[in-house]
């Protein structure tokens, strides 16, 4: 796990979602699924909002009912969130949040927007064509335009200071993901199918 300056990781941005990361991880993934983000969001009856995916990019509403069931029972045992909550499970989706090393990689060439926590040159927000992941610097490669350059330059965005990141829904994303059937490098959107919610009460 890589760690965030202010937050943990881009997958759990705070210690509770980093627990319950800890505690569905290898459930999810002894299923056959990867997780791809956990947020909890709102008070009172907060969401836990969970997105994940087979390694092929997929997750159709059979994989988000067996995640759900399965996340359910084990958060029962472990009651990481006190009182009442809804659980909703889905896919990533096309503008998908780009939140591993790997994604940065699947998606090179597919457009995207990064913000920083910390700005480079004043700078936090930067949208350009992804140019994969540097592992030796830990760094996102994106070109983007820059003042007194006629043509977009690839620049490194330490991977450690990024707040946020997700791929810019385009016509051509969306032509490419219909071809693709939905598998990486270009899974279909998230549906209201491959969206599944339900009401936990502790």
């Amino acid at each position: 796990m890589f760690l965030e300056t202010g937050f943990l990781s881009l997958k759990a941005k705070t210690p509770a979602e980093e627990r319950i990361e800890g505690i569905i991880a290898p459930l999810v993934e002894s299923l056959g699924y990867e997780i791809v983000r956990i947020r909890v969001i709102g008070s009172g009856t907060p969401t836990l909002q969970i997105m994940a995916e087979k390694a092929d990019g997929t997750m159709p509403i059979e994989g988000c009912e067996e995640v759900s069931r399965a996340v359910s029972a084990a958060l029962d045992v472990d009651d990481p969130i006190s009182g009442k909550y809804t659980l909703e499970v889905s896919s990533a989706g096309i503008d998908r949040p780009l939140t591993r090393e790997k994604d940065f990689e699947t998606w090179a060439g597919h457009l995207a927007k990064v913000e920083l926590q910390v700005p480079i040159d004043g700078r936090k927000r930067f949208r350009g064509l992804l140019d994969g992941f540097a592992t030796d610097e830990n760094e996102i490669r994106i070109a983007v335009e820059i003042e007194g350059f006629s043509e977009p330059q690839v620049v490194g965005l330490p991977f450690g200071d990024v707040h946020d990141a997700k791929l810019v829904l385009t016509d051509a994303l969306i032509k490419q993901s219909q071809k693709s059937g939905g598998a990486s490098p270009k899974p279909s959107a998230p549906t209201e199918l491959e969206t599944l919610e339900e009401d936990i009460t502790e």
